[in-house]
């Protein structure tokens, strides 16, 4: 704790026992000469050894100490400062004044010394004794519980704010990686899934469980080559994304939609239906066409190529890839613009 009490001072050659303090005094100085000898007179002198404790944080105590030689630390714990206590310092006096108080901090010997011990009982005596100055002592006393809860008041508040800011500072953060994480997974053209996207995302779903099946659309741009070539990079770049704005507009929640590079994409569905795959697939094919029709220059679509199947998801993303490129080649060979399935029980488109 803080020191209390006012000082002696010299006055005409002689200490000055007077009691009065000045109040920001009386919080911080340590007992007067006339309060020591009157608690020393009543209290029961203690020898103590460096390191012996005298009270833990919490227990409950009656006990007011002085210390008339040696020293005390006080340790508040958490991140407070530990309070070292010297001679006519005191601590415990709530114990003294109202009895079975619970310490607020582990007071261990720092110093070998002497204390003096004044039990909750001997408080009348004291009074008895000399009621002025144990009232003046009072008087400091409440003081300093008062300050010190004044200083722990503004302690929390300032650990609230490092909280608060910390708090802050974690949410930025986490927004920030976040951020970070979709920019890793996503295509900055399209805002599809990019190559590595789509693997996390095959991970993630091996991890929880996979669908019982699924099928797996290719989709290439035919001619893209030449509307680059004929009307420039962004003419191509707005391709990409009107092929995307498909797949977005098709997919499901549970489906996923990737561009795996240049004009290469892909949507994995999460069905068991081929039927309801090859379906995907025609509207794929069918809406770039519809949107040809308008005319437009540079042009916004190109036709395009797709190859479908279904996949086992026990297999892994190569076997996929291997199966519906197939059918993307049998597509392409066919002149584009068209879908095949790559499965005999359905007649390619």
């Amino acid at each position: 704790m803080n020191r209390d009490g006012a000082a002696p001072t010299m006055k005409g050659g002689q200490f000055n026992t007077d009691p009065i303090a000045a109040p920001n005094e009386a919080a911080t100085a340590a007992l007067s000469q006339a309060e020591f000898e009157l608690f020393a007179e009543l209290g029961r002198p203690r020898a103590v050894e460096a390191g012996q404790v005298l009270f833990r944080r919490g227990e409950l105590g009656t006990t007011m100490f002085i210390v008339a030689s040696g020293a005390i630390d006080l340790d508040f714990g958490d991140d407070l400062v530990t309070k070292r206590l010297g001679p006519r310092e005191f601590f415990g006096e709530l114990g003294l004044l109202i009895g079975d108080h619970a310490r607020s901090a582990d007071a261990i010997v720092a110093g070998a010394g002497l204390l003096i011990e004044l039990r909750h009982e001997e408080f009348q005596r004291l009074v008895d004794r000399n009621p002025g100055l144990v009232c003046h002592f009072l008087r400091r006393a409440i003081m300093r519980v008062v300050l010190n809860e004044q200083g722990l008041i503004r302690r929390l508040r300032r650990r609230n704010q490092d909280l608060e800011a910390a708090l802050d500072s974690l949410y930025a953060t986490t927004h920030q990686l976040n951020q970070t994480e979709e920019l890793i997974r996503t295509d900055e053209l399209t805002g599809l899934y990019n190559r590595r996207g789509l693997t996390l995302r095959l991970q993630e779903s091996r991890a929880i469980g996979m669908p019982a099946s699924l099928g797996l659309v290719l989709v290439d741009c035919d001619r893209f080559k030449q509307v680059n070539d004929d009307h420039g990079h962004l003419a191509g770049d707005r391709v990409l994304q009107a092929v995307a704005s498909i797949l977005r507009s098709v997919a499901g929640p549970e489906d996923v939609a990737c561009r795996l590079g240049g004009d290469e994409f892909c949507l994995l569905v999460a069905s068991s239906n081929a039927g309801d795959v090859m379906r995907f697939a025609e509207f794929i094919v069918a809406t770039a066409q519809n949107l040809m029709l308008m005319p437009q220059s540079p042009p916004a679509m190109c036709p395009v190529s797709v190859g479908a199947c279904m996949v086992d998801p026990r297999a892994d993303w190569n076997d996929w890839y291997a199966r519906a490129d197939e059918a993307l080649y049998q597509a392409k060979r066919k002149g584009g613009n068209r879908v095949h399935w790559q499965d005999a029980a359905l007649e390619p488109v």
